[in-house]
C-alpha cells in the first residue's frame, strides 16, 4: 500500500509541500503490529542524525489516527505508528511522559503533515529543530473534520543508538488575536517596540531580508554594535523570535539573549 503525491492535494490545504514523506509503503511497520511500545526496537537508519531523527519520527505520526470510528472506515494505520513513534523520544524523556499521556496528546488528530522545519542556533541547549505541522483533526460527536496548524521545538540528544528525542514542545496556533493585536505579531515592529522604544537600542533598522518563512532584521545600535535576528514566520501570519546575534565593530557574530521586559542585552 503506497500514499502517493496523488493524496497529498487531499490532505494539504496550505501550500506548503508536505515534509513528512520518507515512508514510501508501510513495510517498516510490518515487524510492529503485534508489538507493544516497550518491545519495539527502531531500526539505527533511522535515527543516525538529528535530522533523520526528526523527518522519520513525523513520516510515522504521518499515518497515526486517534479520532475514533470513522464512516469511511479506517484512516491510514489507525493507532499502529504510535508505539513505534514513541520509542524515538528518549529513555530520561519517557519517564516524564507515559505512553498512555503520549497518546492522549493526539486526541482528535487523525492526519499530520509536517510542514516547516529548520535547525535553530541554541548555544545553551544543544540540538534543537523549529517544527511547524498541519493537521486533520475530529472531535467527537462531530461530523466534519478540521484543519489546525501547531508550531514548536524539538531538543535532540545523542546516546548509543543514535538520536532520540528529549523533549519537544507543542503550541496550538491562534487565528484570531493576530488580526486584531497589531504590532506583536510582527518581526519589524517587536523590533521597533522592544529594542526600541522600550530599550533605546535601536539607532537604524535595515530592510529586512526574507526567504521563504525565514525573516532576517538587521539593526545598528546606539552601543556601537550590529544586530542581526531571526524570525519565522508562522501560517497564522504571526512573526516568531528563533534568535539574537550581536557583532561589535568588525568582530564575529555572537549568540546573545535579550530580555526587553527586563534588560537590555545580556551575552550568554
Amino acid at each position: 500500500m503506497e500514499t502517493s503525491e496523488y493524496h497529498q492535494k487531499y490532505f494539504r490545504p496550505s501550500c506548503m509541500p508536505a515534509l513528512n514523506l520518507r515512508l514510501k509503503n508501510f513495510k517498516l511497520f510490518d515487524p510492529y503490529y503485534e508489538q507493544t511500545h516497550n518491545q519495539i526496537q527502531l531500526p539505527t537508519e533511522l535515527t543516525r542524525t538529528p535530522e533523520d531523527t526528526v523527518l522519520n519520527y513525523f513520516s510515522i505520526l504521518r499515518e497515526a489516527e486517534n479520532v475514533g470510528a470513522r464512516s469511511c472506515g479506517t484512516i491510514g494505520l489507525a493507532r499502529i505508528p504510535f508505539p513505534i513513534a514513541y520509542n524515538f523520544l528518549s529513555r530520561e524523556y519517557q519517564k516524564k511522559i507515559s505512553y498512555e499521556d503520549y497518546l492522549n496528546s493526539f486526541a482528535g488528530i487523525g492526519h499530520t503533515s509536517l510542514i516547516k522545519l529548520c535547525q535553530v542556533p541554541d548555544i545553551n541547549r544543544g540540538i534543537r529543530f523549529f517544527y511547524e505541522i498541519e493537521t486533520i483533526e475530529a472531535f467527537a460527536g462531530m461530523k466534519a473534520e478540521y484543519f489546525g496548524y501547531s508550531y514548536g521545538f524539538i531538543q535532540l540528544v545523542r546516546v548509543k543508538e543514535g538520536y532520540r528525542i528529549s523533549d519537544l514542545q507543542k503550541i496550538t496556533e491562534d487565528f484570531l488575536c493576530a488580526p486584531y493585536h497589531g504590532w506583536s505579531q510582527e518581526g519589524e515592529a517587536i523590533v521597533d517596540v522592544e529594542y526600541g522604544n522600550w530599550c533605546k537600542l535601536v539607532q537604524k533598522r535595515y530592510p529586512t531580508i526574507k526567504k521563504d518563512y525565514v525573516k532576517n532584521i538587521y539593526f545598528h545600535g546606539n552601543d556601537g554594535a550590529d544586530y542581526f535576528f531571526i524570525f519565522f514566520t508562522l501560517t497564522n501570519g504571526t512573526d516568531l523570535e528563533i534568535a539574537q546575534f550581536r557583532k561589535v565593530d568588525n568582530g564575529n557574530w555572537k549568540q546573545v539573549n535579550m530580555k526587553p521586559e527586563v534588560e537590555c542585552i545580556k551575552e550568554t
